[in-house]
């Protein structure tokens, strides 16, 4: 019955929308990428793909969430030989990342939650096990999982400070549906005792910590490699959201006009969250009347970046390895009230880390960072004396990058605990002679 009103509802929407959302198509090329494959049409190398191996179908919503799984993913590909693993996302940066760190024959869009959309991928792979990545709970998704009898696991799950009075206002909506995941893996124990609240089986939620304490950069990413040949130090400023920017180039210009002699040989790497913005943010850099330059326009001619002088990283997939070269980061997303980003991408190399007052999606790391001195919190007015300390000071600096790298570190080990409770789930199967009952190196 809730989801026969969930798919009323949903249709009712979808029927409404229709005019913004094929406005928004015709004139946005991402609102129209994948929409063939959301709307059911499984693409062609995923069809007939359950006739060889049995799939494990996991899903990761968009970028942070790929990255999260990285690292799972490549030790579910190491121990579990009899099967093979597709992935799902949901938006355009997340597809491009999954392409590139997993491959693109194995990498689709998720569909829609729609009855015929779902049922079309269902059949087409006949999943052993679906894996959902945090809380990406789609009803009529679960549901033809369940009648199917596929088991769903959620590992790195949580539900933000943001999120939790909606959860608990439709706790008894959710509960008919939660109760019947086979695992959840929670990331804090805040986070367990919440998805118990809302319908989760309490036996069948466990906290095995956060998979991003598990994650490193895959690789060195080319503009790492061009960045080194500078000889410069550069202040990193990461996944920033609209309105962060104008207080980053202001803080900038008070980092240079204080300390001129520190500065001498210290330039910005600028790397806006969104792709969409980063037009936008370039516009703002013409006009900021600061030196600055493109990332995108180094591959086929890198330009010297001067000391004082703003790189625009306006590429995916490079931010993670970039941070290796950091003075100091900034996380973004945390000047405005969007909750944050990652602070761990940073934190692995050992890098101090600056954050704004709004980190509410990773408290539980933020909180865990601020608890070894290894981050410091600086609203917009606040933003430009914080950097100048660490400046002024790089002895404590360093020893607040190297704390930030020891909590990382200590934090490891998600991923094996979340490996051992999928092992679980799946039956012994063999191929080319392979049992599966491997265990993560």
């Amino acid at each position: 019955m809730i989801l026969f009103f969930y798919n009323l509802a949903l249709a009712t929407a979808l029927l409404a929308g229709a005019p913004w959302w094929l406005w928004r198509m015709a004139t946005t090329r991402k609102y129209r990428e994948g929409l063939t494959e959301r709307l059911g049409c499984v693409p062609g190398q995923l069809r007939g793909l359950s006739a060889g191996r049995p799939v494990i179908w996991l899903h990761a919503v968009s970028v942070g969430e790929v990255l999260a799984i990285s690292r799972l993913v490549d030790e579910m590909d190491r121990a579990f030989p009899a099967y093979q693993l597709v992935v799902s996302t949901t938006t355009r940066t997340g597809q491009a990342l999954a392409r590139e760190r997993f491959g693109a024959g194995r990498v689709f869009y998720c569909p829609l939650d729609l009855p015929w959309a779902v049922r079309a991928y269902l059949q087409a792979l006949k999943p052993s096990l679906l894996v959902l990545a945090e809380t990406e709970f789609w009803p009529n998704l679960l549901n033809g999982c369940f009648r199917r009898g596929i088991p769903v696991a959620v590992v790195n799950a949580r539900i933000s400070d943001r999120s939790w009075p909606r959860y608990q206002l439709l706790s008894r909506l959710w509960q008919p549906i939660l109760e019947r995941l086979a695992r959840v893996l929670a990331q804090t124990e805040t986070d367990a005792q919440r998805l118990k609240a809302i319908g989760c089986v309490p036996d069948r939620v466990t906290v095995a910590g956060n998979l991003k304490f598990d994650v490193r950069a895959a690789k060195e990413a080319e503009a790492t490699r061009l960045l080194k040949t500078t000889g410069l130090q550069f202040l990193v400023a990461g996944s920033t959201l609209d309105g962060e920017e104008v207080a980053l180039l202001e803080t900038w210009r008070q980092l240079l006009a204080a300390e001129p002699q520190r500065t001498a040989n210290l330039a910005m790497v600028l790397a806006p969250r969104h792709p969409e913005r980063f037009a936008a943010v370039a516009a703002l850099l013409d006009r900021s009347g600061i030196p600055w330059t493109r990332r995108s326009d180094w591959s086929a001619n890198p330009k010297p970046l001067q000391p004082g002088a703003i790189l625009l990283l306006d590429t995916i997939g490079e931010l993670a390895s970039v941070y290796s070269l950091a003075w100091v980061a900034f996380v973004g997303g945390s000047l405005v009230p969007a909750g944050g980003h990652n602070p761990l991408e940073p934190a692995q190399f050992g890098v101090p880390i600056v954050m704004g007052p709004h980190y509410a999606n990773f408290r539980a790391i933020a909180e865990d960072l601020r608890a070894h001195q290894a981050l410091r919190i600086a609203a917009k007015e606040e933003l430009a004396a914080a950097l100048l300390g660490l400046l002024r000071d790089p002895a404590a600096a360093a020893a607040m990058g190297e704390r930030a790298r020891q909590v990382f570190e200590h934090q490891a080990g998600a991923t094996a605990k979340s490996l051992e409770a999928l092992q679980d789930l799946l039956p012994a199967r063999t191929a080319a002679g392979q049992t599966c009952t491997g265990r993560p190196s």
